[in-house]
């Protein structure tokens, strides 16, 4: 049995926790056993998520909850804030001296940062807190893909990159057929109608890659142009003039292209809700993502056939 622990800072993201939650949680009734999970607070009490629901851990992290544990999470968020801590930093050195496993949620990747633990590193964080990571941990490579699992190390940038982290982690262990039955379950349809990435255009330019990278690693709270500029160390002005150049549109137009194509692409091939989709793709409302789906594809998304069998 796999023994995983979800450590839940203040305000961690509710949606990436729940997702690589519900992968474990989903090969247990495939094939009831594989693993265990426990959730752990810094403190005793509660722990207030992003979406302001509040969790009562299991239990307060310490030493002997470590020597338990083959792999132990830290599930940072948005508002999670960045501060060292050198109690949690010896717990996290003394984890990995142990052999555990560290994953980190959201900018979870941070605090294992902090720890020196990802020197020499892949690593994925929410772009947000990417230059954070950049300053305090020098020896890491800091990428902007929406997960990474690098040997011991398991990093995820956003709710959807949990959920492929772990179906990773869990393919690492087991076989193809319990990955595929968890992707059937939760109704991702990967393993059959596997989400098609945009292009490694040869001709784009090595900053203008890195923002088509974000863009796609970011669906679901769609980053601001600000924040794709400087991420990339252009002005906005800069990054449009690239988009028009060697694209021929603005960002703005090719990022909402990548959501509504992705909005498509579930509705078709999942059995997720239009409500869970508008929110997986970033729109605000059912009535704005009905606009622009309808500006796109000529008809509503209520419209859409289900291909799913």
């Amino acid at each position: 049995m796999a023994r995983t622990g979800f450590l839940l800072l203040e305000h961690f993201s509710l949606p990436a926790f729940t997702q690589a939650l519900d992968t474990i949680v989903t090969a247990n009734l495939l094939r009831p056993g594989l693993f265990s999970s426990r959730t752990f607070g810094l403190h005793d009490g509660e722990v207030i998520s992003d979406l302001g629901l509040v969790i009562r851990p299991d239990a307060r992290i310490d030493t002997a909850a470590i020597q338990n544990l083959d792999l132990l999470v830290i599930c940072g968020g948005y508002r999670t804030e960045l501060q060292a801590d050198d109690a949690l930093n010896s717990l996290l050195r003394a984890a990995s001296e142990q052999g555990v496993s560290l994953a980190g949620l959201w900018n979870g990747a941070w605090f294992l940062g902090s720890a020196g633990l990802l020197d020499g590193y892949r690593c994925a964080i929410h772009p947000e807190h990417r230059p954070a990571l950049a300053e305090i941990a020098k020896a890491t490579q800091v990428t902007s893909e929406a997960y990474v699992i690098d040997r011991d190390r398991l990093t995820a940038s956003s709710p959807s990159g949990a959920f492929h982290m772990a179906l990773d982690w869990i393919k690492g262990l087991h076989d193809k057929a319990l990955v595929e039955g968890i992707e059937d379950i939760l109704a991702f349809e990967e393993s059959r109608y596997r989400r098609i990435k945009p292009a490694e255009n040869v001709c784009v330019s090595a900053p203008l890659r890195e923002v088509l990278k974000l863009m796609d690693a970011n669906l679901e709270e769609p980053l601001e142009l600000e924040q794709l500029a400087a991420y990339a160390g252009r002005s906005r002005r800069q990054l449009e003039r690239l988009f028009k150049e060697q694209l021929g549109t603005t960002p703005q137009r090719y990022y909402l292209e990548l959501r509504i194509t992705e909005a498509r692409r579930l509705l078709q091939h999942t059995e997720l809700s239009q409500v869970d989709v508008l929110v997986a793709c970033g729109f605000v409302s059912p009535s704005h993502f009905s606009k622009c789906y309808s500006a796109y594809f000529g008809y509503r998304p209520s419209k859409e056939k289900r291909l799913v069998k």
